[in-house]
């Protein structure tokens, strides 16, 4: 199967996806692809069986892209592939569901899936930044420790009335949800590596917002937005964006396109497409302390910048964040005799 790209894209031979990771997913991916036999064990837990299942669901009752099914989406995964340096084009299913959704599924033979809600709001530079979102999401190998947020909330159901219990894992459900949103900015600026279109990306992140009509919108107008939000108004408000949170996987729209925006201007993406970028042969020598230093240092400048009242409640979960992956770390490497301990 050809890999050529429909345009003139620029390609990231052996990318690594620590390249475009925000550094608290970093931290906490280096670490886990230190723990040998860690992946096995959760699908194990999650059940091969069910990874299958869902193929076989989606093989019956959605339709497969191909050369002669939604030619154009075929066209983005291969062109994703392409550019992220993938050795293997994903598959991907389109669905009938008017909710606007796309997700990556799977662990040894992952595919992508999209609503026909998504089709319907996006065009066509605005789906190929979905397809590299979810195609970076593949790269980083999150579905991984997103099969284990979804173990421990089932099981934090489960224990509900034992209080300490309860109240302890919820603590480390909240830290996985902070991990979890913040790979879903990794794989935002992994989307605009590969599609290599900013105006297109962040137009696609303010649809989640406002709909189908960037004919009435402006992304200067939506960063300021962004603003009034991070400085809130007093400790109250400060308070009512931590409980606004609790439960949720996926920044606010207003967020993703800050966020976003700070990383293209930032000078990374520019810096990226002109070949500086980690590789994947380096992933081994990667330090679990030195990407844990860094997603601590990425929090305090982020804390630094923000005018949030609040921000010292914030804190407490964003330190969460980094330390559930040192925890697990460090657990699952003394099982393993110490091996990996320090990367």
């Amino acid at each position: 199967m050809t890999t050529t790209p429909d345009r003139n894209r620029v390609q990231l031979p052996g990318i690594s996806s620590r390249a475009y990771e925000h550094p608290a997913d970093r931290s906490a991916l280096v670490a886990l692809r230190k723990l040998s036999g860690f992946d096995t064990v959760l699908k194990q837990m999650s059940g091969l069986i069910s990874e299958r299942r869902l193929r076989l669901m989606y093989l019956a009752s959605a339709v497969r892209v191909s050369e002669t099914q939604f030619r154009s989406l075929y066209d983005m995964g291969r062109d994703a592939a392409y550019t992220l340096d993938l050795h293997r084009i994903p598959e991907i299913y389109v669905q009938q569901d008017p909710q606007v959704q796309a997700k990556a599924i799977g662990f040894d033979d992952p595919f992508i899936v999209v609503t026909t809600g998504l089709l319907n709001l996006m065009n066509e530079e605005e789906q190929r930044f979905v397809i590299g979102h979810e195609t970076s999401h593949i790269l980083s190998g999150h579905a991984v420790y997103r099969t284990m947020l979804d173990i421990l909330t089932r099981l934090a159901t489960r224990v509900a009335w034992i209080p300490l219990g309860y109240i302890g894992l919820r603590a480390i459900v909240a830290g996985l949800e902070e991990w979890y949103r913040k790979s879903e900015l990794s794989s935002d600026r992994g989307g605009l590596l590969t599609g290599q279109d900013p105006e297109a990306a962040k137009r696609a992140l303010m649809k989640l917002a406002g709909g189908d009509y960037t004919h009435e919108m402006n992304i200067e107008a939506f960063l300021e937005q962004y603003q009034e939000y991070d400085t809130a108004g007093d400790l109250r408000d400060g308070f009512l964006k931590v409980l606004n949170l609790l439960g949720t996987t996926h920044p606010f729209a207003v967020v993703r396109v800050a966020e976003l925006d700070k990383w293209q201007r930032s000078g990374e993406y520019e810096r990226i497409l002109g070949g500086d970028y980690p590789r994947r042969e380096d992933d081994p020598n990667a330090r679990v302390t030195d990407e844990i230093k860094a997603a601590a240092e990425s929090y305090r400048a982020s804390w630094s910048q923000s005018q949030d009242p609040f921000i010292g409640v914030l804190r407490d979960v964003a330190e969460g964040a980094v330390n559930a992956g040192e925890r697990i770390f460090n657990r699952f490497s003394r099982r393993d005799g110490g091996q990996g301990g320090q990367g």
